[in-house]
């Protein structure tokens, strides 16, 4: 595992946008009320936002990211760094972030580039940004994170359709010499890649006529080969194994003390494996938030999503020791630490 330390840069500002539109699980036609209801039960999600087919995870991206830029008064000819990570960019080509550097105007000195990345991605942005940063001396930058699951999830998937919602963050980063530091431990495991797959529409397997055709895998679950799969077991599996092990990686390497820590923050893959994640580590109730219940899954915008919609009232302008877990996709697991964490704005608004 990569496990690893910087210093001297400052998440400054955190703001995201999910759609207006509302999806409610118990008025799913998947499935009979009864298994809905105990979907809920265990999963934790009661309602999603899901995205009108005009509105792509860039939109609501650059809806945030405008609104951050306007709460911290930066400049945009300050912001020389954009990461865009997302599973669910406009085009196969080109990059998603070189479409946003234009549409938010910042300066053509700004480099930008995609990582398609999915659950663990905000916490690997976190560490690309920040590492470009200083290593570079660039001032300020962007992440961007999210995605619109719902556009590569069947509606006759039982499986995924309730549990995926979408969602799309900006998170501002700034050089400061008075920052904590960051410790991360990052890590993957390829063997495990087909646990969660879009199989057709890449270069490995293009779309073809039989991509398209709708087949039924079991009651209940029917999707074309360019729909999103999901191995509920091996990824429940995977989930409560690595999440703790990265955590007490991170506790251990560096010598943390975990009870200084304000908030855990993870993944939301869902209510019963999130429990049991916190139930390992031994975690206070009341120091790790969940945002399921209205947003559901929402891959790489869970962990900024769940800290604005839960944590703003706590840690605005407040010092605090924040650690972040993402894991899925991939199999990649990240785990954060961000020390002394003032975060000036922290922002949700709809599209």
């Amino acid at each position: 595992m990569a496990a690893f330390s910087l210093d001297n840069v400052a998440i400054k500002g955190i703001s995201c946008c999910v759609p207006k539109n509302k999806e409610y699980n118990i008025d799913l036609n998947i499935s009979t009320k009864e298994d809905i209801q105990k979907f809920i039960e265990v999963t934790g999600v009661e309602e999603r936002r899901i995205a009108s087919k005009d509105i792509c995870t860039s939109d609501l991206c650059c809806e945030a990211a405008e609104k951050l830029i306007k709460d911290l008064n930066w400049q945009k000819d300050e912001i020389e760094i954009l990461v865009f990570v997302s599973q669910t960019a406009d085009y196969i080509l080109p990059i998603s972030a070189a479409i946003l550097q234009d549409r938010l105007g910042l300066s053509t000195n700004c480099l930008a580039f995609d990582v398609p990345l999915g659950c663990s991605g905000y916490v690997y942005g976190i560490s690309i940004i920040a590492g470009m940063m200083k290593a570079s001396g660039i001032s300020k930058g962007l992440l961007l994170a999210g995605d619109t699951i719902s556009k590569i999830v069947s509606n006759t998937d039982k499986s995924t359709l309730p549990l995926f919602g979408d969602a799309g963050s900006a998170t501002a980063l700034e050089l400061d010499k008075n920052a904590g530091k960051l410790f991360f431990d990052l890590g993957t495991d390829g063997a495990g890649y087909k646990a969660i797959i879009v199989p057709d529409g890449g270069s490995r397997k293009r779309i073809n006529a039989d991509s398209l055709v709708k087949n039924e895998i079991e009651e209940g679950i029917s999707r074309t080969s360019c729909d999103l799969v999901l191995d509920g077991m091996d990824v429940f599996s995977f989930g409560i194994s690595q999440a703790p092990k990265t955590v007490n990686k991170l506790i251990e390497k560096f010598e943390i003390d975990k009870e200084k820590v304000d908030y855990f923050i993870f993944h939301q893959a869902n209510m019963m494996m999130n429990k049991m994640i916190a139930k390992k580590l031994k975690l206070s109730v009341d120091k790790v938030p969940y945002s399921l219940k209205h947003f559901g899954n929402t891959s790489s915008a869970t962990i900024p999503l769940t800290i604005v919609s839960e944590l703003k009232d706590k840690i605005i302008n407040q010092p605090s020791n924040l650690l972040m877990c993402g894991f899925g996709v991939g199999l990649s697991w990240g785990t954060v630490l961000i020390e002394e964490c003032k975060i000036e704005s922290l922002a949700l608004i709809e599209l």
